[in-house]
């Protein structure tokens, strides 16, 4: 009973440089804004619902239809 299980650790790579005329690149550009949001709820919570492509923050696991509105 003495050693406790470590941590989880959550690694996130640092996105690609992206100037906004790709359509869509895995985790949406915010033009190099370092806002995240990991669910839906955390968008709510900032007020920022339904987030779109471009916008600050906006990654494609907040859009589960693919319509390029997330938290909708």
């Amino acid at each position: 009973m003495g050693s406790a299980a470590p941590a989880a650790r959550v690694t996130v790579p640092p996105a690609a440089e992206d100037d906004g005329t790709s359509g869509g690149s895995g985790s949406g550009g915010g033009g190099g804004s370092s806002t995240y949001y990991a669910n839906c709820s955390a968008v709510r919570a900032a007020g920022a619902d339904p987030i779109r492509v471009g916008r600050p923050g906006y990654g494609r696991h907040l859009d589960r239809d693919g319509d390029g509105v997330g938290c909708e």
